[in-house]
């Protein structure tokens, strides 16, 4: 895991150094958690980052997001939130992610997809 946290520090600086915004879904935080995370830096790097809260409007537009996907929320909960946070956001952008199977089922062709 420590090369693809290495690599997700250096993107996210990049994009800093490009003037960028960096987003991520709260619950993308969640998801991240295993035997094997280091949570200091799992506390870290959040904090360089504008963490989107998930509510009941988000929670409507992630639901919203299922239907029109054809897909199960209790399989692709978390998914479907994270995949709601970026069309909320400036356009130009592109979601980071190691699941880019679930992602690209989730949100087409609207979102660039760069695997991590």
């Amino acid at each position: 895991m420590l090369a693809d946290d290495e690599r997700a520090v250096a993107l996210v600086a990049e994009a800093r150094r490009r003037g960028m915004k960096v987003v991520i879904c709260a619950l993308a935080i969640t998801e991240a958690v295993h035997a094997r995370t280091d949570m200091a830096w799992l506390r870290w790097l959040p904090s360089r980052l504008r963490v989107v809260a998930v509510g009941d409007e988000e929670a409507r537009a992630a639901s919203a997001l299922l239907m029109a996907v054809g897909l199960h929320g209790h399989r692709y909960a978390i998914d479907v939130a994270v995949a709601e946070t970026p069309p909320r956001q400036q356009f130009p952008m592109a979601m980071l992610t190691s699941d880019i199977d679930d992602m690209a089922k989730l949100c087409g062709d609207r979102i660039r997809l760069v695997a991590v």
